[in-house]
Parts: structure tokens; sequence; C-alpha cells
């Protein structure tokens, strides 16, 4: 697979902005072309870049072995927010970063070849981006993502609250707002088919499993359905690595690694 690391200076977040991409070899593009590849965006935790997912897990061999196209894109520690200094990080994610990638690769936005994807805050990220554009992507996974604003109530004293002010704002105005896990289902329930194919998955040892719990049922009692996976695993990169191949398994089908014996 062809490697691209880039750095570019969106419009919508008006700082430098690392991007990593992953597309097939020149060799390998044969009669499809990039317009109608699968294409899956792949998005960071709270602590990680855009290098993450390249570094600590199997990715590159997972998109060799389905032909996909993956978009990793860097949002630092903005929960993928359009946040109230300006920088629109949703904004770029949703908007402006795929037009970009056409104009440039010729990766075109269609909904029939588009997942999206990420863990912990990415996870978020993935999650919100799948129910507020649902008509953008057939397929979205949330990793150990953080599901609950209820995180906020459980951990008042955590020193990360007050970074999350100049992330969202005032951070009352957080509930019922669109960056409010729960709106996303309550608003997502009139009309649950155009919603993407949904997976998430959480490690039982893991700080966030019982809010993934928590949103799992809500979404099951409004009546979205949610591919829900849980495992004895931690918040770490051993179980993101599995997951991304679980995901993409339940989505594009189990890959063909036959291996031709030598005589």
């Amino acid at each position: 697979m062809a490697l691209i690391r880039m750095d570019h200076v969106p419009e919508s977040v008006k700082v430098n902005l690392p991007l990593n991409i992953i597309l097939p070899d020149p060799g390998r593009i044969g009669d499809l072309p990039m317009s109608q590849r699968k294409v899956l965006y792949l998005l960071h935790g709270l602590s990680d870049d855009a290098s993450g997912w390249q570094r600590y897990t199997s990715i590159e061999v997972l998109a060799s072995i389905y032909g996909l196209v993956v978009v990793m894109p860097s949002a630092g520690r903005s929960f993928y927010t359009d946040m109230p200094n300006g920088q629109r990080y949703f904004s770029y994610l949703v908007d402006e970063l795929p037009r970009y990638l056409e104009a440039v690769f010729g990766i075109a936005p269609r909904r029939e070849n588009t997942m999206i994807a990420g863990l912990s805050m990415g996870g978020y990220g993935a999650f919100k981006a799948a129910f507020l554009r649902p008509e953008q992507y057939f397929a979205a996974a949330s990793f150990s993502g953080l599901l609950s604003l209820d995180f906020l109530k459980a951990y008042p004293n955590d020193p990360r609250i007050e970074e999350f002010t100049h992330v969202f704002g005032n951070l009352d105005a957080l509930w019922g707002s669109e960056h409010d896990p729960a709106v996303w289902l309550k608003n997502a329930s009139s009309n649950p088919q155009a919603l993407p194919n949904l997976y998430a998955a959480c490690g039982r040892d893991d700080d966030l499993y019982l809010l993934n719990l928590q949103f799992n049922a809500a979404a099951r009692a409004l009546g979205i359905k949610i591919d829900f996976y849980e495992a004895e695993a931690r918040h770490d990169w051993f179980f993101w690595n599995s997951q991304i191949h679980r995901f993409l398994a339940a989505v594009l089908g189990e890959p063909n690694l036959k291996i031709k014996e030598e005589n």
C-alpha cells in the first residue's frame, strides 16, 4: 500500500494539521478507480494523532486485504467538535475534508462507499458524525467511545473537566445539545432506518464500559440497532486492533486469506 503523510491548513480549523492516508499501490489499482473504492475514515483518541492507527495496529495490512482507502485525520484534543474559539473540527471532518479528498485524490464522498470509525475520543467523533450526518456513511464504529455525558457527573473533580469547557463551552448547556449522545439517539429514533450500520465495542475492564452499556441499552429501547461487542479487555491498543478487524469483517465480509501452497 502507498502511505501518504501530508500537512495542510483547513479553512475550518485555520492551523496546520497532519493527515495520513493509505492508498492502493499504483500496480494494484486495477480496474477499480479511486472514485469507486471503499473509504474508511479512522479517528484517533485524546492522546494520539493521525499516526496512531498506523503505529499500533495492522490497519495497513487490512487496507491491503480489502483494497481500502484509509483516511486518518488529526484533531488534537477537540473531540471532533466545532469549538467556541472558532476551530471547527467537526465541519472539517464531515464537510471540508471529504471535498478536499475528492478534489485532490478523486476519492468520491459516496455514502455506499464510506465508513467511519474511531477509538475513545474518536469513537465519540465517529458516532457523532454517523448520527448527525447519516446520509454520508453506510457504516460507523465506536471502540471504547465516550458515549455518555454522565462522565461529567461521575467525575466532577477530574482535571480534564476544565479542558472540556474549552472544547464545548458552557458545560451546563451540553445536556440536550448536539454534543449530547442522548440527543443523537432521541433524534434518530424517529427514523432509525436512515442510520448507518452501527457497531460499538468496549472492554469490561474499561472505565467507559458502563457508559457504553448505558448508550447501547438506550439505543435498544428506542429501536436503534447497534452491533455491540464486549470482552475481557481494557482501554488499550490490543483491544482496538482486534476490533478494527472485527468491524471490517462485519460490514465487508471475512477477507479471502487463502495461501497458495508451494509444490
